[in-house]
C-alpha cells in the first residue's frame, strides 16, 4: 500500500508517517517509480506507536515496542526492553503524581491563609 493508504487506515496524517520514517520506526519499501510501498505489518507498527503516544509516551519510548514487534513478537510489549520502558514511565509518572501533590498541598495552604472560612472540596467535588 501507498503512504496515503497507510495514513488513512492507521488514522494519521503522511506527515506523520514521514517523520516516523525519519526516526527509524517504520521503514518503506520504494517502488520502481520511487514511490514509498509498506505492507499490514507497517499498519501494525504504526498502530503501536500510536497506542503508546495516546497514553503519554514518546516516539524515543516506542523504539523497543517496535522493534520488539520487528522481530516477531506477538506484542510490542513482550520484550524485555518494552517492559523496562513501562517500568520507566511508571516511575516518571509516579514523579509526576507526587509533585503534583506536594503542589495541590502548597495551593490548599495558601487558599486557608487567604481565605479562612472557605472549605477546601475534595477532588471530584463541585
Amino acid at each position: 500500500m501507498r503512504i496515503g493508504e497507510l495514513a488513512r487506515r492507521a488514522g494519521v496524517s503522511t506527515r506523520s508517517l514521514r517523520y516516523y520514517e525519519q526516526q527509524g520506526l517504520i521503514m518503506a519499501r520504494r517502488s520502481a517509480n520511487g514511490y514509498r510501498e509498506y505492507n499490514e505489518a507497517d499498519l501494525r507498527l504504526v498502530a503501536e506507536i500510536r497506542s503508546l503516544l495516546t497514553v503519554g509516551f514518546t516516539l524515543e519510548d516506542a523504539k523497543p515496542f517496535v522493534a520488539c514487534l520487528r522481530a516477531g513478537h506477538e506484542s510490542g510489549s513482550s520484550c524485555p526492553e518494552s517492559v523496562a520502558v513501562y517500568r520507566r514511565k511508571l516511575a516518571e509518572i509516579d514523579d509526576e503524581i507526587r509533585a503534583l501533590l506536594v503542589r495541590r498541598a502548597e495551593v490548599a495552604g495558601q487558599l486557608t491563609v487567604a481565605c479562612p472560612g472557605c472549605v477546601l472540596r475534595k477532588q471530584g467535588e463541585k
